[in-house]
């Protein structure tokens, strides 16, 4: 059909070969601009159905990319509300269960037309770290992320070890294999807590002593919610949260086993935040070593060198 007859058509009112996105921007253009004389509406008319034909120039026209198409339509991230556990049944450690970390994603994925594989789930890296033990006047025992600390890396994987980059992979991830002809639908899951057992006595020399006197740990983690072409391992970043944990507890060792320890501020911690704006995963995020791997145990004695008590399982 000729420009002039679909010009025509709207002047008319025979709607029907008029494509809908010419139509609704007309509406939309006769509702928010100001009134105009009819020779430089008859303009802008003209001007609308050249350029909407087939709805080639209209925003609203304009095919989503696969990374607006996946919705999600709800995501949690929380810290359990109880306080860290303390367990004194070892005459040989203490241990300690902080609450859980939990995040949790309902994603939408859209067909996929092509033979392709996505890979959703979560990834997550350290930050920060401080993990200090406590002995008294004789020092104290560290676990240590040298690069982490030097500044060479932002932060550090914390993947499982296994299937990098992902934090874990049986709740924590949803493969789907293309071609698929219609929305793929499923949730996303993960948690995280700390859980470590911390000597009595020094971690050095063959004493039983007790001697430890206090514990101190402040880590602070980033957690992404991704998708990943597994053939070109392009990253869509979906979410990102901010979350962190943070533990005091003060021992005197001279008490009977079981009234040693006594948990100090913050009894509970600050809940994550899911930010507005996403932020970028640094590349050592992504792959090995993971902070377990990497992290070593470092003695470090006053007015002394500081000693390697458990080096890293892999740099």
């Amino acid at each position: 059909m000729d420009i002039a007859r679909k010009i025509n058509n709207i002047y008319t009112g025979h709607l029907e070969d008029v494509s809908p996105c010419a139509l609704k921007e007309k509406s939309n253009l006769q509702n928010s601009m100001p009134r105009l004389p009819q020779d430089a509406l008859n303009l802008l008319e003209i001007a609308l159905v050249l350029n909407t034909m087939g709805c080639i120039q209209s925003l609203n026209c304009k095919p989503k990319s696969f990374k607006e198409s996946i919705l999600i339509p709800e995501i949690k991230a929380s810290i359990d509300s109880t306080p860290t556990s303390i367990d004194e049944s070892s005459n040989m450690v203490l241990r300690y269960r902080t609450p859980y970390f939990r995040a949790v994603a309902q994603v939408i994925v859209p067909p996929i037309a092509v033979k392709e594989t996505w890979k959703v789930g979560w990834i997550q890296a350290c930050n920060h770290m401080e993990f200090y033990n406590y002995y008294g006047c004789l020092g104290m025992s560290s676990w240590e992320l040298p690069d982490l600390e030097k500044g060479k890396i932002p932060a550090i994987s914390d993947s499982d070890g296994v299937n990098y980059p992902w934090y874990g992979n049986t709740t924590e991830t949803c493969t789907i294999i293309g071609p698929t002809k219609q929305d793929t639908k499923f949730t996303v899951s993960m948690n995280d807590n700390f859980y470590p057992s911390v000597t009595w006595a020094v971690p050095v020399g063959t004493g039983n002593l007790p001697q430890l006197t206090g514990i101190h740990r402040d880590q602070s983690f980033t957690t992404w919610l991704v998708a990943i072409n597994m053939a070109s391992n392009d990253i869509i970043i979906l979410h990102t949260i901010k979350w962190r944990m943070k533990l005091e507890i003060d021992i005197d060792p001279t008490m009977p086993l079981g009234r040693r320890s006594k948990l100090k501020k913050p009894y509970a911690q600050e809940q994550p935040v899911v930010l507005n704006k996403n932020e970028p995963i640094p590349p050592s995020a992504l792959i090995k070593p993971n902070a377990n791997d990497a992290q070593v145990l470092m003695w470090r004695p006053k007015n002394q060198k500081p000693v390697v008590v458990i080096p890293p399982k892999r740099r």
